[in-house]
């Protein structure tokens, strides 16, 4: 059974066959197709169940499926329709690798309910979908010129996957008038192509040949592929060198030095390779005097001087030269050439130098003279005529001055300075007046000897070296070299410090200089607190007769560094004891309790001091100001605070690395006391003597002196008012009521008051501190041991500070 498919977009015809066979009951049927390839997705093959006899129906119900075997499933079953679809492009050429006509798709369509298996062929068509492509895109022929007409050469043959009438069909070539093609067909249908010599060859006209060959295929619309033939043309030896021209004429000057170019031959030959390799040679009839006097260069055709070439011996050479090539059977070509020599003026004047003298010292008078020279030429005429000169005279500090026909005098004509130029070459030139002229130079070295006449000079006037504070005894504190231009012992420099007194102190006490190549050192240690800076003068001296010297200023600027700790003033304590201060626990918030001072010998970052907690037994209680020291209540006592309340505070300044103080100071409270003034020589042990203290001392005359009228007023005071108001407070009793906001030290007494040590310092810095707070500070004297106590008549919140250390209190007291 035949069908005929026929395709949306093309018009296709379809062989069906049905075979049925007998098989233990089951019908095997064999059904065959043909399509072109490259049919669209989706296009229609056949309708199956019409041509396999079957119900549309019963393709869903028995699970009808298409089981290609041995390929891609290029394929699908619509089972609706029971038609066979294009379910992928199918290309003839990746299914059938092989040059074969026939290309079959063999698949199977499989019933089940029951079984039933139905063999379906399905022919693909080719059509001409690829282009003949050549293997080589460009072939490369190398013939040689002497090839004879009608030679033929193989060319490498374009494939086309396309097979039947699509393949290849013919060639083409590109046109030529030495080349065509030849095409022979072989026994599988296949075209191989030929090329073939037309004419003769000519290398020296065309070297290369371009040609494109095309091949073009059989189908509907033909397709086409090219590729290129260069053909590289061989050399023969066809041509002989030629020259430019026959002879050559060539004018030479006498005495023309040897390797003197006298001419350069070009012969040329339109062969390549070795067939256009020349060697130049002299032929037989050159003479061998001529030969004697002159070289030629086989490769180059260069003709030089090789001898003396003397016009009064021979006015002309003859030269007869061949160009040969380097082929099999080489060729030549020849010429002449005739050297013409010009006579010169061919003696060279001379000049001869007496008297002379080799060595000057730069301080010689102008007008010394230094040598005698004489000229001469041997020549006649213009060409004995001679002229005698110094080469580069405006640069040189000499003259020469003619003393006779055919002398000269070399003089000095101006001030010699060796650092400037320490030795000259002095160049005679004398010059013929021929044509050209000749000329001789004779030199004159002379050297110029040194003087002193330069002192040492510092690459700076001034210097400012900084040193910080605690060096090393010995250190390396800059170099100071200074450079003096002249030579020998006049170079040769001795460094020492100028002598200067500081503080009864020779500079050589504190610095040393190697005299030798000035490296300064320093021979203590400075300190920043007593010594800030020093200036004093370095000199540098020549060894010279007379010697010379010059000197600089040196300023040494002593930096400070953080060696000193902060030391805690007040409240003042002896060592390793703390401080006791007594409050009543009525004190308001904000109540200022202490007040700690910390100096430090320091400068600058190094002596800027702040206050921290170190330790508190209750941090809710006191606040300290990290600034002033200021130690302040932040709330009220209340019944649940201890009576007793630590503080460790330390005192800690800006340096790197800080360092620190600390302070401990013991509170107690009590119910109510009364205030009263009190003031105290505290010990301090603090050199009065430093520079920060310097000014203090100045501006404590002025407070002592009010400080001494203050007490004055006071005694007034109390002369008129002879019944003060007297307290009596038994000692071991501490509950008696006062009034709010008072204040009672409560001191141990077994501190001898002659551990005391007055410090002004100390008290100005009090004097300072407590009156920005509206307060007077008055020396009071130590009470002695009693029954009982007068409170100062002096208002004020609060006494001065106190440190850890316990003493005598300074409170009035009542006989």
């Amino acid at each position: 059974m035949m069908a005929r498919v026929i395709a949306p977009s093309r018009t296709r015809f379809i062989e069906t066959a049905f075979t049925f066979i007998a098989l233990w009951g089951c019908a095997l049927s064999i059904t065959r197709y043909s399509i072109p390839e490259e049919m669209e997705e989706g296009s229609f093959v056949a309708n199956l169940a019409t041509d396999l006899g079957l119900d549309v129906r019963s393709l869903v119900q028995r699970s009808a499926k298409l089981d290609v075997i041995h390929s891609k499933n290029y394929l699908d079953i619509n089972k609706e329709t029971g038609e066979l679809l294009i379910r992928e492009k199918i290309d003839r050429e990746n299914i059938c690798m092989s040059k074969t006509t026939s290309c079959f798709l063999k698949m199977d369509v499989i019933l089940e309910n029951p079984i039933r298996i139905f063999n379906i062929e399905l022919e693909i068509m080719d059509i001409n979908d690829n282009a003949p492509v050549f293997r080589r895109k460009t072939m490369h022929l190398d013939i040689s010129e002497a090839t004879p007409p009608g030679e033929r050469f193989s060319l490498t043959n374009a494939v086309d996957a396309d097979v039947g009438a699509n393949s290849i069909k013919t060639y083409y070539l590109s046109e030529s008038k030495y080349f065509n093609i030849d095409i022979q067909t072989g026994s599988d249908g296949s075209k191989y192509v030929d090329l073939v010599l037309n004419g003769n060859l000519d290398r020296e006209e065309q070297s290369v040949h371009n040609l494109i060959l095309t091949a073009v295929d059989g189908g509907v619309p033909p397709r086409s592929g090219t590729a290129s033939i260069v053909i590289n043309v061989l050399d023969i030896n066809d041509n002989a060198p030629l020259f430019s021209q026959p002879v050559f004429a060539v004018n030479l000057s006498e005495n023309s030095a040897a390797g003197t170019l006298v001419l350069t031959l070009n012969a040329t030959d339109l062969d390549e390779g070795t067939n256009a390799q020349l060697t130049y040679s002299y032929t037989l009839y050159t003479s061998e005097k001529t030969q004697e006097l002159f070289s030629l260069d086989p490769n180059s055709g260069e003709i030089k001087v090789k001898g003396v070439i003397d016009y009064e011996e021979s006015q002309s050479f003859e030269m007869h030269i061949q160009a040969q090539d380097g082929g099999v059977n080489p060729k030549s070509g020849h010429c002449k050439v005739t050297v013409f020599v010009t006579d010169l003026n061919d003696n060279y004047p001379e000049v001869t130098i007496k008297s002379v003298k080799s060595a000057l010292t730069e301080d010689v008078a102008v007008g010394t003279l230094i040598a005698v020279v004489s000229v001469s030429d041997g020549d006649s005429g213009d060409n004995g005529k001679v002229e005698l000169t110094l080469n580069q005279q405006e640069f040189l500090p000499f003259l020469l001055n003619k003393s006779a026909e055919g002398y000269f005098e070399l003089l000095v004509s101006k001030p010699l300075d060796r650092e400037i130029v320490s030795k000259y070459d002095i160049t005679l030139r004398v010059t013929d007046k021929g044509s050209p002229p000749l000329a001789e130079n004779e030199t004159i070295t002379l050297e110029i000897h040194d003087v002193n006449d330069n002192a040492p000079t510092f690459p700076k006037s001034f210097y400012t070296i900084h040193v910080v504070e605690n060096n090393q005894p010995g250190a390396l504190l800059t170099s100071l070299s200074a450079f003096d231009p002249d030579l020998n012992e006049n170079q040769y420099l001795v460094y020492f410090i100028m002598e200067k007194e500081i503080v009864n102190t020779s500079m050589s006490m504190l610095f040393s200089i190697n005299p030798e190549n000035g490296d300064l050192y320093a021979l203590k240690t400075f300190d920043f607190e007593r010594e800030r800076e020093f200036l004093f003068h370095i000199e540098a001296r020549d060894s010279g007769v007379p010697p010379l010297s010059s000197n600089v200023t040196v300023h040494i600027i002593i930096l400070d560094q953080n060696d000193n700790k902060p030391l805690i003033v007040a409240p003042w304590r002896e060592r390793g004891t703390v401080v006791e201060e007594v409050i009543p626990r009525s004190t308001e918030k904000g109540h200022l309790i202490t007040k700690v001072i910390a100096i430090d010998a320091d400068s600058e970052q190094n002596a800027r001091v702040t206050y921290q907690l170190l330790q508190i037994t209750d941090s809710t209680l006191f606040n300290l100001d990290q600034y002033n020291g200021e130690v302040r209540t932040t709330r009220m006592f209340s019944y649940r605070d201890p009576r007793q309340q630590r503080l460790v505070i330390v005192a800690k300044d800006n340096g790197d690395p800080s360092l620190s103080a600390t302070v401990t100071i013991q509170i107690s409270t009590v119910e109510n006391v009364r205030s009263f003034s009190e003031t105290t020589e505290l010990p301090l042990e603090y050199d009065v003597f430093t520079d920060l203290n310097l000014y203090l001392v100045i501006g404590l005359g002025a407070v002592s002196f009010l400080l001494l009228i203050t007490i004055l007023v006071i005694i007034v005071l109390k002369c008129q008012k002879p019944n003060p108001k007297v307290i009596k407070i038994p000692q071991p009793n501490r509950n008696s009521v006062i009034s709010r906001n008072s204040m009672i030290s409560q001191r141990s007494s077994t501190i001898a008051d002659s551990t005391l040590i007055s410090s002004d310092a100390y008290w100005y810095s009090l004097f300072l501190a407590e009156t920005r707070k509206g307060k007077v500070v008055v020396r009071q004297p130590i009470i002695p041991k009693g029954a009982g106590y007068f409170v100062s008549s002096i208002p004020r919140s609060i006494g001065p500070s106190e440190t850890t250390d316990s003493r005598a209190s300074t409170l009035e007291y009542s006989k």
